[in-house]
Formats: C-alpha cells, sequence, structure tokens
C-alpha cells in the first residue's frame, strides 16, 4: 500500500512540475548523424513485430487485437516518418494504446509527447528514466543541459524491473539494464507466425555515453555498479530474435534489404548479441582503469 501511495505521489509531482517546463524552449542537438533522420521502408520482423523507425533509429511496432504498442520514437522530426510508415504496412496510428522507450534521450523520446497528444496512450517507462522524461532530458547526467533537448514526457506507469505490459494477447516483460541512462531497459516477450514462435528481444545496448570518468559524476554514484550489472544479466539472456535501439547495432541492413521477403530467421543472430557485448564489456574494461 506504501509503494502505491508512494507512486501516486510521484506521478502528481511529476505532472505538476510538467507544466513548468511544457514553458521552456526545446533546443533538440543539431549534430546528429544523418542516418537518425534518413527515411526507411516499413516491414514485419516476426508475428506482430514491424521495424516502423528510420534508417538508424529503431522503432518497432507490435499489433494486437486490442490496439497497439510502440516502441521508442526517434527524433522530433521522426514523427512524421514513423506515422508514415505505420500506415504504409496498413495500421492506424490512433490504434496505439501503449507507448515504450529504451531510453530517455532526446533520439529515442525525440517525438513521445507528440505521439502520447495525439493517441492518448498510455506512456509506461522504467521509474529510474522518469523524471529525466518528465524535464525533457535537462537532468541527463551526461547529456544535460540548461534547456530540454525534447518535449518532456508525462508517465502514465512507472515500471520496475520485471514488470509485465500487456495489451491484448501480448506481454511485455521489461528488463531494468540501467548505465547508459539511469532508467535504461530492454524488453522480452513472445511473437508467432503460423510457422513458429519467436523470443524476441528488443535490447538497450549499454554503450558508454560520456567522456568522463566515472568516479567525476556526482549524478550518479551508481554508474559503474549498474553498468557491470547489466552486462553480467544481459549476457545470461536467452533468446532467439535480438533487435536493439539503433539499427546500427544489430547489424539491421546487413541482414534485411528494402523489399525483401518476410524472413524472421534472419534475426536469429545470438553470435552477433555476444560479440557486441563482448565488445561493450571490453569498453567498459578498459573506462574503469581510468580512475
Amino acid at each position: 500500500m506504501r509503494n502505491i501511495q508512494k507512486t501516486a505521489l510521484i506521478l502528481i509531482g511529476l505532472s505538476l512540475f510538467n507544466f513548468q517546463l511544457f514553458a521552456q524552449k526545446v533546443i533538440e542537438p543539431k549534430d546528429t548523424p544523418a542516418e537518425w533522420s534518413k527515411p526507411y521502408k516499413p516491414f514485419r520482423i516476426a508475428g506482430n513485430l514491424y521495424y516502423v523507425g528510420t534508417y538508424d533509429l529503431a522503432c518497432y511496432l507490435i499489433t494486437t487485437d486490442k490496439g497497439n504498442i510502440l516502441i521508442n520514437t526517434g527524433l522530433a522530426n521522426s514523427y512524421a516518418i514513423i506515422s508514415s510508415n505505420i500506415k504504409q504496412l496498413g495500421f492506424k496510428v490512433s490504434d496505439i494504446k501503449i507507448l515504450l522507450t529504451t531510453q530517455a534521450h532526446y533520439d529515442h523520446l525525440g517525438a513521445m509527447a507528440d505521439f502520447q497528444q495525439l493517441t492518448h496512450a498510455s506512456v509506461m517507462m522504467d521509474k529510474e528514466d522518469v523524471t529525466v522524461a518528465i524535464d525533457g532530458g535537462s537532468s541527463d547526467y551526461a547529456l544535460g543541459g540548461k534547456e530540454p533537448s525534447y518535449k518532456p514526457v508525462k508517465t502514465n506507469r512507472l515500471l520496475s524491473d520485471g514488470d509485465l505490459i500487456s495489451l491484448g494477447n501480448m506481454k511485455l516483460k521489461m528488463l531494468h539494464h540501467p548505465g547508459h541512462t539511469k532508467g535504461s531497459c530492454s524488453y522480452i516477450f513472445e511473437v508467432k507466425d503460423k510457422n513458429k514462435a519467436y523470443k524476441v528481444l528488443i535490447a538497450n545496448m549499454p554503450s558508454i555515453v560520456t567522456d568522463k570518468k566515472f568516479s567525476e559524476i556526482p549524478a550518479y554514484p551508481k554508474i559503474e555498479e549498474d553498468y557491470r550489472s547489466t552486462l553480467q544479466k544481459m549476457k545470461s539472456l536467452s533468446f532467439d530474435i535480438w533487435l536493439s535501439s539503433h539499427a546500427s547495432q544489430f547489424d539491421l541492413h546487413k541482414k534485411h534489404q528494402e523489399n525483401a521477403a518476410y524472413n524472421p530467421e534472419a534475426f536469429v543472430d545470438r553470435k552477433g548479441y555476444d560479440e557486441a557485448l563482448n565488445k561493450l564489456s571490453a569498453d567498459f574494461s578498459k573506462k574503469i582503469k581510468q580512475k
């Protein structure tokens, strides 16, 4: 009961704070890679899971008989691209009922507030990223600044590690994978087509986003501990298909060519996942030696 009351107070407080922040000017970084804003043709990944993002900013649509789930929304200018992609696939933007993200950075939450306003969908987020989302990224330990880098996002449900997100016939489990942000997270769930069921992991890969030594980040005293824990937990995950927050992280463009036939097996790639994690582990080991 106390936890419920605490959560309610947090949400009320953040909602009030939100009104003040919407008055601030949003300044999205301008030096972003061209691939982040480049349109990309949407396609069916596996079962009822679709890719609807830009060339590199991965966004995913999960369809159900009770409405749809959108994971990540790219930059602010991704709104038009994602909306168009959803329509190209034959779905309605207005049918989005749940909005999720893998991290509270401007390249994944840039259009979230716009989608929330249009669809009135419920935004669910790792509780450790809620404060950053509500101030538009201003308080992020690495990318924060005086002004918001995206429109502040109001969260309707705070998620903890292992929480289930249910809609229609779908159940997604949220996995708390902090480090890149305090509330970075992944999602694991099952999709099916007429031939096979696939266990899918949408992984937020724990890349290091700060140039500072971990010991020089008072705003995030647990950063080293969180990165270490996340890397260990991610290495032990079991799945069939893995995807990520950026297309480049899981070699999308090597696995799928535009207009290619439906081929879920192209994304069955445990070796690629392990290699990516091993590289990130090496980066982490190098980083902690900077003490």
